[in-house]
This record gives C-alpha cells, sequence and structure tokens, in this order.
C-alpha cells in the first residue's frame, strides 16, 4: 500500500480519499477548510495543516482542485509544492483544467525528476462516493500504467487517452456533450410537462425511444421524478452549475484554438452563464430545467 498526499477533499475529493483510505493506504489529507478535512479523518486519514504537510514522505501526491490557476499556484508559483514533493514521487492532479495548465504542471515536475499524470474524472458526487468514478489520463504510457492500481481504488474505468494534457481534452469534449444533453433533456420535459403530460411518464417513454441519454437515465433533471437525483432534492449536492460553465469555458477556449465549430458548445455556454448570473450557481447543473419553467415555480 502507498503513502498518499490528498489535496482538494471537497464533494469530489472528500469521498476518493476515503476510498483510498478504504483500500488501505496511508493517506494524508489537506484542505483550506477544516471542516473538510475533518470528514476524512473521520474515516480513518491523517490532517495536515499545510500542503507540505501533507506530501511529506508521500509516493503519491493527488490533487481535486477547483481551476488551472490554483493548480499552477499552488505546485509551481505561489505554493511551491513541486519543492517539497519527495523525489520519485508520481502526482496525479484530478481537477479539470485547460490542457495547458496540464502540460505547465508536467514540464515544471519532469524538471524535478517527478512523474506526472492528468487524470480528469466523470461520475459525480455519486460515483465519487461509490467508487464508481472514469478516470481520462494524459501522460507516458509508464506513468499511467503506475497510477492505474490506485485510480482503480476510486474507480471501475481508467482510459488513457494520450499524453500530459489529452486527459484534460477529452474531458472538456465529455462536459460540452454533458451539458448539451442536459439542456435538451431539461428543454423537452418542460415542452411536455407544458402540453399537459406527466414528466415521469414522458421520462419513461423517452428512456424507451430515441431520446434515452445519460441525463434521462441517471440524472433526470425534473424533481420528483428520480429519488436519488439532485433535483429531488433542491438540486443540492452534486455538480455545480458555476463548474459546468468553468468547464464550458475551457471547451470553447480550445475550440478556438483550434478552429472547431462547437455550435451546440457554445449555446450551452450562453444558458449556462445566463443561468448562474441568475444566482444558481451554487446549485446542481441539473437545475438548468428552471431556466425553462415559465412560472420559475422552483425559484
Amino acid at each position: 500500500m502507498a503513502a498518499i498526499g490528498f489535496i482538494g477533499v471537497g464533494n469530489m475529493g472528500g469521498p476518493m480519499a476515503v476510498n483510498l483510505i478504504n483500500a488501505g493506504h496511508r493517506v494524508q489529507v489537506f484542505d483550506l477548510s477544516d471542516d473538510l478535512v475533518a470528514k476524512v479523518v473521520a474515516k480513518g486519514g491523517f490532517p495536515a495543516n499545510s500542503p507540505q504537510a501533507a506530501v511529506d514522505g508521500v509516493d503519491i501526491v493527488i490533487s481535486m482542485l477547483p481551476s488551472g490557476e490554483v493548480v499552477e499556484a499552488l505546485y509551481i508559483h505561489q505554493g511551491h509544492l513541486l519543492e517539497a514533493i519527495p523525489d520519485g514521487a508520481l502526482v496525479i492532479d484530478c481537477s479539470t483544467i485547460a490542457p495547458h495548465n496540464a502540460r505547465n504542471l508536467a514540464h515544471a515536475a519532469e524538471k524535478r525528476g517527478l512523474a506526472v499524470i492528468d487524470a480528469p474524472v466523470s461520475g459525480g458526487v455519486a460515483g465519487a462516493a461509490a467508487g464508481t468514478l472514469t478516470f481520462i489520463v494524459g501522460g507516458s504510457d509508464a506513468n499511467f500504467e503506475r497510477a492505474k492500481p490506485v485510480l482503480l481504488n476510486m474507480g471501475k474505468n481508467v482510459f488513457h487517452a494520450g499524453q500530459n494534457g489529452a486527459g484534460q481534452i477529452a474531458k472538456i469534449c465529455n462536459n460540452m456533450l454533458l451539458a448539451v444533453q442536459m439542456i435538451g433533456t431539461a428543454e423537452a420535459l418542460q415542452l411536455g410537462v407544458d402540453n399537459g403530460l406527466d414528466a415521469s411518464v414522458l421520462s419513461d417513454i423517452m428512456l424507451k425511444s430515441s431520446g434515452r441519454n445519460w441525463a434521462l437515465e441517471l440524472y433526470n433533471p425534473w424533481p420528483g421524478v428520480m429519488e436519488n437525483a439532485p433535483a429531488s432534492r433542491n438540486y443540492t449536492g452534486g455538480f455545480q452549475v458555476d463548474l459546468m460553465n468553468k468547464d464550458l469555458g475551457l471547451a470553447m477556449e480550445a475550440a478556438i484554438k483550434s478552429k472547431s465549430a462547437t455550435p451546440m458548445g457554445g449555446l450551452a455556454k450562453s444558458l449556462y452563464a445566463a443561468h448562474a448570473r441568475d444566482d444558481h450557481g451554487k446549485l446542481d447543473f441539473s437545475s438548468i430545467q428552471k431556466f425553462f419553467s415559465l412560472s420559475k415555480k422552483w425559484s
């Protein structure tokens, strides 16, 4: 078993760290929130009072952070965490960030003799808790193979997308598609309800028809249709609108650089940006259903 430093134990990172503990690893955790650290410590983790303390003596460092700017600030610029990580350690950054941020981290780490992969995740908070996440990895073949057993302690699918930064590209493509699917699902449900259909009945019909998709099957955006979905708990506890808005921004940045046509992604970005401005940024991204409600009855 490995000694692991885990930095960032929020809605996603916390359950991931707990799964590593349950797999028998020694996990040293740091977060800016003492309360979040305490939750992991209660499950067997070891608290660290700084990022440097979290990586002391470890074999592997895992981070789950909100943005590429934060990642670079922590590891390279202000935090200089790379200087504190033991020689030969493996750095696994699970944050969803721009590909160039991932490559910058990899280049800086390699100068110190540290192995690095970007390994953003898909599967949401429920997947993090259940240990069923999908990891999308960018890095060398050797570093991918080294990381894979640890990643499988937190998930059930591990894909190697390519070299450093490739994991991020695949992730933002996936999340752009997810946003488009969720918006389309919410729009269709609202149209049906506005015309007298029951949302549950319509959902069942579309699940057995050509409109079937992930949102309908596992994450229905209409309140009360799916008991365990965020929509049935006032859109709390899931993947925040602000984070989806951020990821769509990354997709649009990538599209500009590659001159790719992304009209649906661009529209999704505009809709989520408008939804976030309407004081919904901290709600789950399925709350885009509110955007289509003529009566705003859930506001």
